[in-house]
């Protein structure tokens, strides 16, 4: 697949489009992006996806802005791995929330994109103070040679599928309704890099998995499939959040504990799949308080694993 970033470029031959921010990927995006591939399968033509970054609402109001599903480079990934040819990723910056809705058709759609045929979810809205909406781009596309096709609501068990409830669904430490609307459990991915050692003074050494100062949509300990150290899937408990007994600066980490593996996996890109929650992150009074608690979740975590498949495809 094919990435541009910045500015929206002049593009060398129509497009069929699909434009959004598509965090997680999840089965609404899934069915959207079918639909695109299948169009420009049938055109003759690259699928192209137009995203931002970074996201219009980081941009508009960081403090408000929700934890993201996916990074950037998971997103990238999982657009290429559903048949994505090019994804544009327009840098959203002051200038760009200034164009008005009409200058975003056409300049980015029309003269730099050149597309044929746009798919968008049935509540987009685009432009300074979000005044372009699916009206607005059908008129245009009768006006300027293309043609706009809108994707209906993509529901699951009677709820609409968003990114909105996939993170709802992990606060609440609901796996198994998140892995639903995503179509596979919830996963993080990132290197692993150097900690504090904590771990391994306490008798469980972790693999510290980077996040980059990302904020991630849920904490507690799980029960989770570790990828990316051989061939198979590997057995371990995580902990995602604060750490708040042994650290006071408030930065989240992610800390996996492999069961059975003693190997040095520094600098490995591992992905994380959670499976089960076992309890909410807290602070203890001791060490000895924690060291305890990790056992039990160690041993929870075992039990939940060796009674449940680790398969991760849905």
């Amino acid at each position: 697949m094919q990435v541009t970033r910045g500015d929206a470029e002049q593009a060398s031959t129509a497009s069929v489009l699909t434009i959004g921010n598509f965090d997680g990927i999840h089965r609404g995006h899934q069915a959207l992006l079918r639909l695109l591939t299948d169009k420009a399968q049938a055109l003759g033509l690259p699928a192209v996806v137009l995203t931002f970054e970074p996201h219009p609402r980081e941009y508009f109001a960081p403090a408000q802005a929700p934890a993201r599903l996916a990074s950037l480079r998971e997103k990238l990934l999982l657009l290429a791995a559903a048949g994505v040819d090019i994804t544009r990723i327009i840098r959203f910056n002051a200038r760009f929330a200034a164009f008005t809705a009409e200058d975003f058709i056409d300049t980015v759609l029309v003269r730099h994109l050149k597309v044929r045929h746009l798919i968008i979810g049935d509540d987009f809205r685009f432009g300074a103070g979000r005044k372009g909406d699916f009206a607005m781009l059908k008129a245009a596309g009768e006006r300027l040679g293309f043609v706009v096709e809108a994707m209906p609501t993509h529901a699951c068990d009677a709820e609409r599928v968003s990114s909105s409830a996939v993170r709802a669904a992990l606060a609440e430490g609901s796996l198994a309704r998140a892995a639903q609307l995503l179509g596979r459990p919830y996963s993080i991915a990132g290197r692993v890099v150097h900690g504090d050692q904590i771990g391994r003074t306490l008798g469980y050494p972790t693999a510290n998995i980077q996040l980059k100062g990302r904020r991630p949509p849920l904490s507690g300990v799980y029960a989770v499939a570790v990828e990316g150290l051989g061939d198979a899937l590997r057995p371990a408990v995580a902990s995602v959040g604060v750490r708040p007994t042994v650290n006071s600066a408030g930065r989240p980490t992610l800390e996996v504990h492999l069961f059975d593996f003693d190997q040095d996996c520094y600098g490995a890109h591992l992905r994380v799949h959670f499976l089960h929650k076992l309890r909410d992150e807290q602070k203890f009074d001791s060490f000895d308080a924690l060291t305890a608690q990790i056992a039990l979740d160690a041993d929870a975590a075992r039990n939940w694993l060796s009674h449940n498949s680790l398969d991760t495809s849905r």
